[in-house]
């Protein structure tokens, strides 16, 4: 199924900023049916003349009429007259009849949706940019709650509100959906005032959990809030404005361990404030998962932090004894192993800086090549290194093996591939969705007859790549030119991202 993005800009008459209003639109349209208790459809003009579906969304509180979904699909006849009479006036149009859908009876209201052009002037774009459709089943015949004409008035001031511009508020903070309060969740109605006029039942049963025992309706909301933070050290600033339903922004409260989520979408009617809508929701058991989990990052990324420590002081050990060694060969061991040993340290620490465990390669690489350095001025020669393509973000899994073995390649270049003399090493990163290709060159003299070398380097490079990782290796050598390496490693186990 395409995305809203898709199916709006295919069309070729709505611009970018219309398709951001209509995502802002879109994260409020469950919402919009569950209060409505109807199914919301949301249409944007095609190039013909004509309109298309790029969102549907169901209620939670009633039956569907589709079960089908409309997105993508071009408006149906006995609807597009209704729909394009809204789109050209710029009016909010009722069916004059019911309307048959598989023999139930409905009632559709055509609402436009005007995009407000700055969230300081009340000023909208020249004409409706899109036209959201609400289908009420007149089937069930039934004497409606107060909760369900609450709800109702609710919607119909939003539809009021998206057609004059005022919903969604350019002005309401973005932030993570996750946990955010939902009508079925609880919902209180505010005057202007900020005073309660109706609790749902749930609403009332949130606010008894965190230790109000009487009745919210006639109650100022935040006096009652204030009432229940007694003594609280750190309040949030957001508060006053969401529990008085000035801001449309989203808070949470706490007492007696339990945690509720608020938020405020302010009412208007011609640009003035006429109340309130506060949805809430107990979001105790989610608080607590999302505090385990960074309790378990920071000790993720504590282990990381010592764990590069002690690496970096296993490498100092190597270093202080390669260089009191009077054995060329064994110094050379001691160095080649303290090297091997700060590449690794070099992914923890990487890893101790980021809240997953996911690592930016390419910063780790040029970590890594900082090592070249040190290898080249041990022979008394000067390489010059460069690096081209991106690796992007590995797994520490991939990185760890992977930054050793390149470790590896590099070094072999400079000690064998140049064997003392200035020149050049190449990297060459490659991604694609599904294998990282890295090709490691030099200008040196090649390998002998184009054997590859048989020494514990090789050995580990093979061992890290086709073992580890699942990968192919190949050396090449041109005479005169240099030796290539090319490593590909396949990203199965990768997620995309």
């Amino acid at each position: 199924m395409s995305t809203l993005s898709d199916l709006v800009l295919a069309q070729g008459r709505s611009s970018a900023e219309d398709v951001e209003w209509l995502h802002m639109l879109l994260a409020d349209s469950q919402l919009l049916a569950d209060l409505a208790f109807a199914d919301i459809v949301i249409w944007v003009p095609t190039a013909s003349g004509s309109f298309i579906a790029v969102a549907h969304s169901r209620p939670s509180s009633a039956a569907t009429l589709f079960y089908r979904d409309f997105v993508g699909q071009s408006i149906k006849q006995e609807w597009r007259k209704q729909v394009t009479d809204c789109f050209e006036s710029g009016r909010i149009i009722e069916s004059s009849a019911p309307d048959w859908y598989e023999e139930t009876p409905t009632r559709v209201r055509a609402v436009p949706v005007a995009r407000r052009l700055s969230p300081t002037e009340k000023v909208n774009a020249d004409a409706p940019i899109a036209v959201i459709t609400r289908h009420t089943n007149l089937g069930e015949a039934r004497t409606p709650s107060r909760q369900e004409l609450t709800f109702n008035d609710c919607a119909s001031d939003l539809f009021e509100m998206i057609a004059a511009g005022d919903f969604p508020d350019l002005g309401a903070p973005t932030g993570p959906r996750r946990g955010a309060p939902r009508a079925s969740d609880g919902l209180m109605r505010l005057d202007v005032d900020g005073t309660v006029t109706f609790a749902s039942p749930n609403a009332l049963s949130a606010f008894n959990r965190i230790g109000f025992d009487e009745e919210l309706e006639g109650e100022s909301l935040a006096e009652v809030t204030t009432h229940l933070l007694p003594g609280t050290l750190t309040v949030d600033e957001s508060l006053p404005l969401v529990v008085t339903g000035r801001a449309p922004w989203r808070t949470d409260i706490e007492n007696k361990g339990v945690t509720i989520s608020l938020r405020a979408i302010p009412l208007r009617s011609r640009g003035d404030r006429i109340g309130a809508i506060v949805l809430c929701r107990d979001v105790s058991e989610l608080r607590h998962q999302e505090q385990e989990l960074i309790t378990k990052d920071a000790t993720i990324r504590e282990i990381h932090h010592r764990v590069k420590n002690n690496l970096q002081t296993v490498a100092s050990l190597l270093r202080i004894q390669a260089r009191r060694t009077h054995s060329e060969e064994a110094r050379n061991a001691l160095s080649q192993a303290m090297r091997r040993v700060a590449a690794i340290a070099v992914v923890h620490d990487t890893l101790s800086e980021g809240l997953n465990q996911n690592v930016d390669f390419d910063e780790v690489f040029q970590r890594v090549l900082l090592l070249v350095t040190e290898v080249a001025s041990s022979h008394n020669t000067t390489v010059r290194p460069t690096s081209t393509g991106t690796f992007g973000n590995l797994p520490s899994e991939y990185a760890t093996p992977l930054a050793l073995a390149l470790t590896e390649l590099v070094t072999n270049a400079v000690e064998h591939g140049l064997n003392g003399r200035d020149g050049d090493v190449a990297i060459t990163a490659n991604r694609t969705d599904d294998v990282l290709s890295v090709q490691v060159r030099d200008n040196g003299a090649g390998l002998p007859e184009g054997k590859v070398g048989s020494g514990l380097g090789t050995q580990i490079v093979r061992t890290l790549i086709q073992g580890e990782l699942g990968g192919t290796i190949d050396w090449h050598t041109l005479m005169g030119s240099g030796t290539e390496v090319t490593i590909e490693v396949p990203l199965r186990w990768v997620a995309k991202n």
